[in-house]
């Protein structure tokens, strides 16, 4: 599958996918067979940071 390039776009497909499949950033980034280090640095540059509590990025 190839994700979106655009930060905006993935964070909203990111956090789609964790809300609806996924458990865990763990469980997704498997899923996905993709780097966790590279979601959340991606997603880190546009000020958004994985909470474990409502599992979903949110606003820093």
């Amino acid at each position: 599958m190839n994700l979106p390039k655009d930060p905006f776009i993935l964070l909203s497909y990111i956090n789609t996918k964790l809300r609806d499949e996924n458990p865990s950033i763990d469980d997704l980034c498997l899923s996905l067979n993709i780097d966790k280090t590279w979601l959340e640095n991606t997603l880190s540059s546009i000020a958004y940071t994985y909470d474990q509590d409502t599992n979903r990025f949110i606003a820093e």
